[in-house]
């Protein structure tokens, strides 16, 4: 997921007059034209989504598919492995995995999800980012891979423990699918494509849907007592509850894989002395940290009082004096977990869970403690 990007010119997904009838505050996000709440409240839709069901529109997202000329899923694998640092070849039919593009300094272009469906590949990028990924993978693998982006179709995503029972009813056969399965599935009105994944740390799906259909679909799931509309608002908060990251703020080009503690998603087969070790841009830095550390690390905190510590915060060593040691990329007040919660970056010998670090706040410096990420455990069907 990405922030803002700024342009004049929104664009509006298939659900923008679903939107406006439910009463959505629309903000600009990342070119798109999107509902940032809608009347319940920022607060209650988060609550809901973990209690019951959110129904989230990201249809803003990228939905690419990319073919390999000879027809060979294997084929195409290989040539995504040139773009990413994770084991494509390696991912099983009917199952996707998270992954991220990477640059020639070892920076993080954009942070994808990757379906192998068979024979050929499916790919959800960041909405800001889709241009740009597109672009990348059409120049680096267009002379043996169609790269097709998805155009006709909307996503929405739809997360919490009763998502499994509504969408069931829509989609038989959904039940049956554990976290990180996909599957194409008939829908109401014709073929649907279902990952069991999401963004805010529960059990949900992604559904990606014929964007004609997409109101309908959506109206179906929402005359159900256990869904309600949920913004980006809630989604936000319900990601950074779940210590997801946020492209644009938490993870850039700036920034490693392994400085981002998203080392766990690069597989021992593309790592040093693995089968298919490195070819990948940026892999000499890369490789090289994941043998022997980074000077900085993502890592979760949780500031003292009620007040978060937001995007931006400097942090500090020592309660006075003394320069910035690292600084708040996502802060917000976690409505589950009942307060305050931020990620961000600190010196590698700062990082351990436990240690006090300073936030200068409003000219005062509070105290926050490193804590272990998500800040509240993840409740995926395995």
């Amino acid at each position: 997921m990405t922030r803002e990007t700024g342009l004049s010119e929104l664009k509006r997904t298939a659900l923008y007059d679903l939107h406006m009838e439910l009463g959505g505050k629309m903000v600009p996000f990342a070119g798109y034209e999107m509902p940032v709440q809608y009347p319940m409240g920022v607060m209650k839709e988060h609550l809901h989504t973990r209690a019951a069901a959110g129904l989230f529109d990201v249809s803003h997202m990228g939905q690419v598919i990319l073919r390999s000329a000879s027809g060979d899923m294997a084929d195409a694998a290989r040539a995504l492995e040139t773009l990413v640092p994770v084991s494509v070849l390696g991912l099983k039919e009917n199952r996707q995995r998270y992954g991220f593009f990477t640059n020639a300094a070892g920076g993080i272009l954009d942070d994808l999800m990757i379906a192998h469906r068979g024979d050929h590949l499916f790919l959800v990028v960041n909405a800001a980012c889709k241009a740009a990924d597109i672009a990348l993978m059409q120049e680096r693998l267009g002379a043996d891979c169609a790269v097709v982006p998805v155009t006709d179709r909307a996503l929405l995503a739809l997360q919490g423990p009763a998502a499994e029972g509504a969408l069931e009813r829509l989609v038989p056969g959904v039940a049956e699918m554990k976290f990180m399965d996909i599957a194409v599935l008939d829908g109401p009105d014709g073929e649907v494509w279902v990952s069991r994944s999401g963004y805010t740390g529960e059990d949900g799906f992604e559904v990606s849907v014929a964007a004609d259909a997409a109101p309908a679909f959506a109206r179906a799931l929402l005359e159900m007592d256990a869904v309600a509309p949920i913004g980006l608002g809630a989604r936000d908060s319900l990601r950074l509850e779940a210590g997801l990251c946020l492209y644009g703020n938490d993870i850039d080009e700036t920034t490693s894989p392994v400085e981002a503690s998203l080392d766990w998603a690069i597989q021992k087969v593309r790592r040093k002395d693995g089968d298919r070790a490195g070819g990948f841009p940026g892999a000499e830095r890369i490789l090289a940290e994941l043998e022997t550390g980074t000077a900085r690390r993502r890592v979760g905190l949780l500031p003292d009082g009620r007040a978060p510590m937001r995007e931006g915060t400097q942090l500090f060593a020592d309660a006075e004096g003394g320069q910035p040691i690292g600084h708040v990329t996502s802060g917000a007040f976690g409505p589950s977990i009942e307060k305050p919660m931020s990620m961000g970056y600190l010196p590698t010998e700062l990082s351990a869970e436990g240690t006090q670090v300073f936030g200068e706040v409003r000219g005062r410096r509070r105290p926050a403690i490193v804590a272990a990420m998500p800040f509240r455990p993840a409740t995926y069907k395995r």
